[in-house]
């Protein structure tokens, strides 16, 4: 995948991107109901029967774990996932409304995507007819020589990438320019490690993505011989590509993925893939330099290439060709998606019905778009009033952090308390949105409109090389549920999606919104002085800021973490991952801080007591329980096992026990003593 910088608040596991099907009459087709209005303070999830000294999350979530099962179309049921079904609910009635009858060109636009997208009966007809050009292509294809010039035709003409991405990013060392990068790409299974594990289930796993590509390959009207000698190839060559692909751990080390190079330095370590042939097709043939993310990918390319027969390779370029839109094409194609990515892979149990595909599909697609019309509805000033405040608040608390931290030295404060000054707050939606008037969009072409937007999408990363660095774009629609920090870009962003229940509420007192959207906003603050955050100086270059002793102090603290995650078991015999899961644990230790002071700062303004109760409890118990009461989900173990080997994120149970037994504040309010779980004699704190 192509280098991201960014580092957001959650990484929601669904099963939008996969694999569903739908029949125009069911009565999936729509929705059935509206979803319930997600609460920010929730006393029956509370269950009481747990001490939450011992475990917080089974006293905060225990009774809502109970009483909310996960959905048969989803793998994962949370807090997140009942306001995302919200969003996408309300969305869903903007989009339909906009495909029935359009006021004006825009929604036109996505109202026509959004319709297109619902038309299965015209898929069903269509079959495989969508992607036959590109498989033509591919067929008459008959010499490795020219591989680089079916690639970028591939790319350009069908959005069908294969082996790597190709894009701009931001320059480590000059933020303010926009460099062009090329990145590891051309796997299907989620991480590099489901191709190299030799455990049992690794293995089992990968002879059911053999079956998987060989049934696809008959579906495309293959011999089912001919199909099982091509998947076996398609295995082949994306494991040689696993072997050379660079760890997700690896790669959150900004000095690991900046390797600037000449075209003919590229081209020296890739002799066989004629790299001006491709960037010729890109139009980029004036490029003289560019970021190569990974090179020891591109030798394994290379030499992947060059020892692969040539049958081999158009196995493999058919397959990513049909993966790539599976999901678009016909019924049997999409069954058989889900049923490897979703059933087996994530343990979905249904699948999902097609308005939330293409609800999800619609936003990805053409998001500010979408995002004008839902903000105008679901997003009032006074809701943007109010966030930009709350974030000063943290921002002011996040100050006073720093300053009273004993182990760091003035001369890195000074330099610390530079970057939290020019953090950028980006609050809601743009301040400018994109123009989407070049997007040709067909109410009868789905697979055509998801290539023409691809294109625009391609060419519009395309042009930023070599120029200025648009600091006001977005990489989130307005609906999303969720937040991030850019640490090139020196700002945090938080969509209009998140800023509701249970998050923010205006009805609740002070304790439950910072210890909802609060603990967001200092989570995504905290992201800048994580261990990448903390590796940008404050206009967003790669610099050491910190002294050396600074640093060794800020490395042992974060060692604490690593060790302390790496413990917790997110499924039998599969326990997180404490250097992949860093940065999000250091952010959601450090929010929970930071929102804490600013509560405190709150509440003596207002005179309220820390001792009066509301519904039995003290502010600080209300700022806790709405906190934990944040992450309450339930997951299917195979999910939980992806998650583990790919999620930055730590699941639920152990952002909520992992941040609070690290913060003494927590113990205190529930009259915990040392030693016990949640209030341990030597705990971790980094901020």
């Amino acid at each position: 995948m192509l280098l991201k910088s960014f580092a957001s608040f959650l990484v929601v596991s669904s099963s939008l991107a996969l694999g569903q099907s739908f029949v125009a009459d069911a009565p999936a087709s729509v929705p059935t109901s509206e979803p319930k209005r997600p609460v920010s303070f929730d006393l029956s999830a509370i269950d009481k029967t747990a001490d939450p000294c011992t475990d917080f999350y089974a006293y905060a979530c225990g009774n809502w774990k109970k009483n909310n099962p996960i959905p048969a179309d989803q793998v994962r049921w949370g807090r997140f996932n009942e306001l995302l079904e919200r969003n996408n609910y309300l969305l869903y009635g903007d989009l339909k409304a906009a495909a029935d009858a359009p006021k004006g060109p825009l929604q036109k636009k996505y109202g026509d995507y959004f319709a297109a997208c619902m038309n299965t009966d015209l898929a069903d007809t269509l079959g495989v007819k969508p992607i036959e050009p590109a498989l033509k292509t591919i067929a008459g294809w008959n010499d490795k020589k020219t591989l680089s010039a079916l690639v970028v035709s591939m790319d350009d003409k069908y959005s069908t990438p294969f082996f790597l991405g190709f894009g701009s990013s931001q320059d480590q060392k000059d933020s303010t320019q926009q460099i062009g990068v090329v990145d590891q790409a051309g796997l299907s299974l989620p991480d590099r490690d489901y191709y190299l594990n030799q455990d049992e289930r690794s293995k089992t796993l990968r002879a059911q993505y053999v079956d998987h590509v060989t049934k696809m390959f008959v579906l495309l009207g293959d011999t089912p011989e001919t199909a099982a000698t091509e998947a076996k190839s398609v295995m082949a060559v994306e494991t040689a590509l696993a072997e050379g692909s660079m760890p997700r751990v690896d790669r959150r080390t900004p000095a690991n993925v900046y390797h600037i190079m000449t075209i003919a330095e590229l081209q020296a370590i890739t002799p066989n893939f004629d790299w001006k042939v491709y960037f010729a097709g890109k139009k980029e043939s004036g490029l003289k330099t560019l970021n190569v993310v990974t090179p020891g990918f591109f030798k394994a390319m290379d030499a992947e290439i060059a020892s692969t027969d040539l049958g081999a390779l158009k196995s493999y370029l058919r397959w990513h060709t049909v993966h790539r839109f599976a999901t678009d094409l016909s019924e049997p194609f999409v069954k058989e998606n889900y049923d490897f990515f979703s059933a087996t892979m994530a343990g979905q149990k249904e699948q999902t019905p097609r308005w939330k595909l293409c609800t999800a599909g619609t936003d990805r697609a053409l998001g500010e778009a979408v995002g004008q019309d839902w903000v105008a509805k679901n997003f009032p000033p006074q809701a943007k009033d109010n966030m930009e405040k709350l974030v000063k608040a943290l921002e002011v608390s996040l100050d006073e952090d720093i300053k009273h931290l004993d182990w760091m030295s003035d001369a890195t404060k000074v330099e610390a308390k530079k970057k939290l000054d020019a953090f950028r707050d980006k609050v809601g939606y743009p301040e400018k949105w994109r123009d989407y008037s070049t997007v040709v969009v067909h109410r009868d072409d789905y697979v055509g409109n998801v290539q023409r937007v691809a294109a625009f999408n391609d060419r519009r990363s395309l042009d930023k090389i070599g120029k200025p660095v648009n600091e006001k774009e977005w990489s989130m629609t307005p609906p999303t549920v969720n937040a991030y920090y850019n640490p090139s870009q020196n700002d945090i962003n938080f969509p209009a999606g998140i800023l509701q229940p249970p998050f923010y509420d205006l009805k609740m007192d002070p304790s439950v919104n910072f210890g909802g959207i609060g603990v967001v906003i200092g989570h995504e603050m905290t992201h800048g002085f994580d261990d990448q955050g903390s590796q940008y100086d404050a206009s967003g270059n790669v610099r050491m800021w910190w002294t050396p002793e600074d640093r060794k102090e800020f490395d042992k603290r974060t060692d604490c973490e690593v060790k302390e995650y790496s413990g917790f078991e997110v499924a039998p015999g599969q326990n997180l991952n404490g250097k992949l899961t860093l940065g999000e644990n250091t952010a959601d230790n450090g929010g929970l801080h930071v929102a804490y002071a600013a509560l405190l700062n709150v509440l003596a303004k207002e005179g309220t007591a820390l001792d009066s109760k509301i519904d039995g409890y003290t502010p600080a118990q209300r700022y806790f329980i709405g906190f934990g009461q944040v992450w309450c989900e339930n997951t299917r173990e195979q999910t939980a096992r992806i998650r583990a080997k790919t999620d930055p994120h730590s699941s639920g149970q152990w952002r909520v026990n992992g941040s609070v037994q690290n913060f003494d504040e927590f113990g205190k309010a529930f009259g915990c003593k040392v030693g016990q779980p949640m209030m341990p004699a030597n705990s971790c704190r980094v901020w």
